[in-house]
């Protein structure tokens, strides 16, 4: 198995995302507006000097990676919580499905609200920057939505799978994901997707669907001092 997924923030941002970064020597980040999320090429004092210049004061960064997150000195640790990353070969191909439509960029003032609303993850209105994005609406209004976030070669991370309150309990969250996981194997890359090992619920449904454990990873969201 490819080490690309052990790190897969510095691997996307030094490859298929790599138009997306900021930052150089060992270390890189989303662009401001797009995610918050961080890493560094390794843990060597070096690179998580580097790491610490990425933030501006006050600044909250999000580290995901499968070896503990190493904080720069003096930043605070806000939360740190095991995760899991899953992995799929194939899905069930999905049934035809008039329900499920591409969203763009006409789309993203409600995608935000959605994501807001839900917290499937860091989300924004750059967010399709990332990849593609398909969702549901009902009379009109956006009720649930899944799409592409990180890419590394020959890999696709599926992610931003939420449904709004008022309309869970009819399926739509395993109908987009499988949805988008297919679209991710026709394309030629390999989907894969990270929750939190908590998550019991959402990791029975990935399986479901043909996903299985890659690896234990840990997140961190780690906050540069204001001063």
């Amino acid at each position: 198995m490819t080490m690309l997924l052990d790190r897969p923030i510095w691997s996307a941002l030094t490859t298929r995302h790599a138009a997306l970064a900021a930052g150089d020597g060992r270390a890189r980040r989303y662009q401001p507006g797009i995610l918050p999320f961080a890493a560094s090429s390794n843990d060597d004092p070096q690179a998580i000097a580097d790491l610490a210049e990425l933030a501006s004061q006050g600044e909250t960064l999000l580290f995901l990676q499968a070896d503990p997150v190493v904080a720069p000195a003096g930043f605070a640790v806000l939360t740190a919580a095991p995760a899991v990353q899953m992995i799929a070969a194939a899905v069930p191909s999905p049934l035809p499905d008039d329900a499920i439509v591409p969203l763009g960029i006409a789309d993203a003032e409600e995608m935000l609200a959605l994501a807001t609303l839900t917290k499937p993850g860091p989300f924004s209105l750059r967010s399709l920057d990332l990849g593609r994005f398909w969702g549901v609406r009902e009379g009109g209004r956006l009720v649930a939505m899944a799409g592409e976030r990180m890419k590394q070669p020959g890999y696709t991370e599926l992610s931003g799978v939420c449904t709004h309150p008022d309309h869970r309990g009819r399926g739509y969250a395993r109908r987009l994901s499988l949805h988008v996981a297919a679209r991710i194997i026709e394309a030629g890359d390999r989907p894969y997707l990270h929750a939190y090992a908590s998550n019991v619920a959402a990791v029975a449904l990935y399986e479901a669907i043909g996903f299985t454990l890659r690896c234990p990873m840990y997140v961190a969201a780690l906050q540069k001092p204001a001063d």
